[in-house]
């Protein structure tokens, strides 16, 4: 389905004067030219505090002078710990002066961490406050390590001598400046800039390596290709360290939006209050989440059949050009800050009915594909051109190929994985030849390991990951996402993965659901039996509208959350 574009965003069609980032020095100076404007709004010891972006280019300049003063030039450097102005300065500054930046889980098992810093040789790690304690012994056995750096140093005055506070690091960047240290010109943007570990144990975790080329490509198409402009005001909730949020934080600097960091999970509505956004990026899960709080919240109150009137009366408007979408539904909208038009949406695929249900209450929702090899934007939706349940055509840095496997949707496209080419498609992985030319194909192209179809305006859409399929006895092949898509619809559902399961004969694969409830829509005495049985009624609708294969047969329950990435995406290999 198409939707059309919302009155309210055209002003937002011109987008030429979007600066064209191609390094990290050029995104220091974009910085630099947004001036007095405020950059981060976030949290010190509970009250808010500011920085413009002029101090934070100064920041990041002192931060630069200082590693190239310690020789970290060529060197790798962890970031690690909550998202700060801090962190995010040590990132650019490292790939600004020619270092090697390397951004880390915070939620990783501490010896993971070690491990990780001692495959890449790491020369110095700048991290943040919650690992003052963690870092303890690190500092004194790691042996790569020359520079612990705490963003917020507590040690007292007896340092050891590996550790330089991070205020007397900048102090030693101020020296390098006054002594006429500037950002070097990189004349070679193919050169290793970033490596970042893909999520798993350190057996089988691969790490990734890009460049400035990589990293800058993304980012100048993040700020072109999205319905973002410098009035907008951001909440930062996703993991700093993960490429899709990284990416899209680079982009808002060089739009010059005021980006609000987001201080816990726990606190994030209270911070939309606060905050007042007017734009946000987020992965399915927080939108799916929030979409059900917005009628969980209605039934409770009663409003529920005001609500379904309201969307019913707001798009019979929306035919004949009336748009009061967000004067019917104030109160909807007030949850969020009251500002909120917009929703950038990627890193899983998002069920269509989310981005219908939005937009009916005066939010829209665009979604993108990436790969963390691919730094990692590879499409995103038109903000002017919109069509459901599509990632959008290829960024303007890469191309996408469908490298059909003999299969065709009801629409006669071709289906098979999709492929990338193009300037954001990273080096390799680090140390790992083999699983790199397992990831490109013989002429180049790099394996996305997702499975989708282009349409006939190359619009991408993504139907399932060629590790998760699931394989029945006739031969056919059914993508659960596809499923867990028309399960998550149900509201007594919190969250579900569909797996295939053996029969006891061992002769046929049983579609199952593994489910993890909404306990609160059940009696309190309610048993796995009786709410397994309450669920199979709902699912049992389901099926009647799906082909006999595509149905599922089994239901299992769990009484506790699905363990997820930080970046909140199921771990699927573990559901066993």
């Amino acid at each position: 389905m198409n939707s059309k574009y919302n009155p309210h965003n055209k002003k937002r069609l011109q987008k030429n004067d979007v600066e064209r980032v191609f390094d990290a020095c050029d995104l220091c100076r974009v910085i630099r030219s947004h001036g007095e404007k405020i950059a981060f709004r976030y949290f010190v010891n509970g009250e808010i505090q500011e920085m413009r972006y002029d101090a934070f280019a100064d920041l990041i300049l002192q931060a630069a002078a200082a590693f190239d003063k310690l020789k970290l030039v060529d060197k790798r450097i962890v970031i690690i710990g909550d998202t700060s102005p801090e962190w995010l300065a040590s990132y650019i500054a490292a790939i600004a002066c020619g270092a090697v930046a390397v951004p880390m889980d915070k939620e990783l098992a501490l010896t993971e961490i070690e491990k990780f810093m001692a495959s890449v040789d790491t020369a110095a790690v700048v991290y943040g406050k919650s690992f003052n304690d963690k870092f303890v012994t690190t500092i004194g056995s790691h042996s790569t390590v020359k520079y612990f750096i705490p963003i917020d140093a507590d040690y007292g005055k007896d340092f050891n001598k590996k550790v330089l506070p991070f205020g007397e690091l900048l102090e030693l960047g101020q020296k390098a400046l006054a002594n006429g240290y500037v950002l070097p010109v990189h004349t070679d943007r193919d050169k290793l800039s970033e490596m970042l570990f893909t999520s798993g144990t350190t057996g089988t975790s691969k790490c990734v390596m890009l460049s400035q080329k990589n990293i800058y490509s993304v980012v100048t198409c993040a700020a072109l290709e999205t319905n973002f402009t410098k009035e907008d005001v951001v909440v930062s909730v996703l993991p700093v360290h993960h490429t899709y949020e990284l990416a899209c934080l680079q982009a808002e600097l060089v739009l010059g939006i005021t980006i609000c960091i987001n201080d816990s999970l726990r606190h994030v509505m209270r911070n939309f209050k606060t905050f007042q956004p007017t734009a946000l990026v987020l992965v399915p899960l927080f939108v799916n989440t929030m979409y059900k709080k917005i009628w969980s919240e209605a039934e409770k109150s009663g409003r529920a059949g005001k609500l379904r009137t309201g969307q019913k009366l707001c798009a019979g408007l929306m035919h004949v050009g009336i748009d009061v979408r967000r004067k019917v539904f104030r109160q909807v909208i007030d949850a969020f800050g009251g500002r909120l038009t917009n929703i950038i949406c990627g890193g899983a695929r998002l069920d269509p009915k989310m981005i219908e249900g939005f937009e009916s209450f005066g939010i829209s929702i665009f979604e993108g594909f990436g790969i963390t090899e691919c730094a990692p934007l590879t499409a995103v939706t038109p903000y002017y051109a919109r069509k459901y349940g599509s990632v959008g055509p290829a960024v303007n840095c890469c191309t996408i190929r469908i490298e059909g496997d003999g299969s065709k949707t009801d629409d006669g496209f071709e289906q098979g994985e999709i492929q990338i080419k193009g300037d954001n498609v990273m080096l390799g992985y680090y140390k790992n030849e083999e699983a790199t030319r397992e990831a490109f194909t013989d002429d180049g192209w790099f394996r996305t390991g997702d499975i989708g179809y282009m349409d006939a305006d190359g619009y991408v859409y993504i139907t399932g990951r060629l590790k998760s399929v699931i394989v029945l006895e006739n031969g056919k092949n059914v993508f659960p996402e596809e499923i867990e898509e028309y399960l998550g619809g149900l509201e007594e559902i919190n969250e579900c993965v569909v797996v295939g399961r053996h029969s006891a004969s061992g002769d046929e694969v049983v579609l199952t659901a593994v489910i993890y409830p909404d306990l609160t829509r059940f009696a309190p005495e309610a048993t796995d039996a009786q709410i397994t049985e309450e669920l199979r009624k709902k699912i049992n609708a389901i099926n009647r509208t799906l082909p006999a294969f595509k149905q599922v047969r089994a239901v299992e329950i769990r009484r506790t959350e699905f363990e997820k990435t930080t970046s909140r995406k199921i771990k699927r290999h573990l559901v066993v």
